[in-house]
């Protein structure tokens, strides 16, 4: 596990600032499930997340790709903290620990930073003064959001170990009741808008909203995978519990 290799992943130095870490994170790392539609187990140690983020050049899902920008956060000297939420959805909210998040702490001031989420990048906030994007809500939580007011998630402020994560984690990526198992999809932001694959189907957001949809056949969808995201895979990923 090298420092230096991971930086070089996300192409950033190591005194780059927590905001450009991130954002260069967010923009070379896809968030991603595919994992669980090849086959792979979901480990949450940091070396696996190593492997599989760095030397491999995957991505992951909100407890791989958080859990391992947490090691590069910490052996660049930064005091961090895991956090656990619930993620927003049809007007309720999920579990708790469907997500998780990072407290860092930046020249002496807690930020909220993620890397993980699907639908937008986080941080990095500043903890300790007013936000639009942290709203508080019931038993000292906050509710997180988007820069145009999405909602996104249920903060909790407590400490989180690693283990916490993994009962939730595995139902996420096991059970068919879990979104996560019934669609392949693998993302990145692109310009100021976002490149998706759900499957074979490749979905494009620009920053104005306009939305355009295009089914690939196999081979193009693999050529995609790794055109747009970096993710060389040898065969397509069957849907582990597929849609109704």
């Amino acid at each position: 596990m090298d420092v230096t290799d991971y930086l070089a992943r996300i192409g950033a130095d190591a005194g780059d600032p927590l905001d450009v870490l991130i954002e260069r994170h967010l923009r070379t790392v896809p968030f991603e499930n595919l994992s669980i539609h090849l086959g792979e187990p979901i480990v949450l140690d940091p070396a696996s997340l190593y492997d599989k983020i760095v030397t491999r050049r995957r991505g992951g899902f909100c407890h791989e790709l958080n859990g391992a920008f947490a090691w590069l956060l910490r052996e660049l000297g930064r005091e961090v903290t895991l956090l656990g939420a619930r993620v927003a959805g049809d007007g309720e909210f999920t579990a708790p620990l469907a997500h998780a998040a990072l407290r860092v702490v930046d020249d002496g001031v807690p930020h909220l930073a993620d890397v993980g989420f699907g639908r937008f990048g986080v941080g990095p906030i500043d903890l300790t003064a007013p936000s639009p994007q942290l709203v508080p809500a019931e038993d000292g939580d906050l509710d997180v959001r988007s820069p145009t007011g999405e909602p996104g998630y249920r903060l909790e402020l407590h400490p989180r170990s690693r283990e916490d994560f993994e009962p939730t984690c595995f139902w996420q990526s096991t059970h068919p009741d879990s979104w996560f198992t019934r669609v392949p999809v693998c993302s990145l932001p692109v310009g100021d808008g976002r490149a998706t694959m759900q499957g074979t189907t490749l979905l494009r957001t620009d920053g104005d909203g306009t939305r355009t949809e295009e089914k690939l056949g196999d081979q193009e969808a693999l050529d995609a995978y790794r055109d747009l995201f970096g993710v060389r895979l040898d065969r397509l990923p069957t849907p582990l519990h597929p849609a109704g």
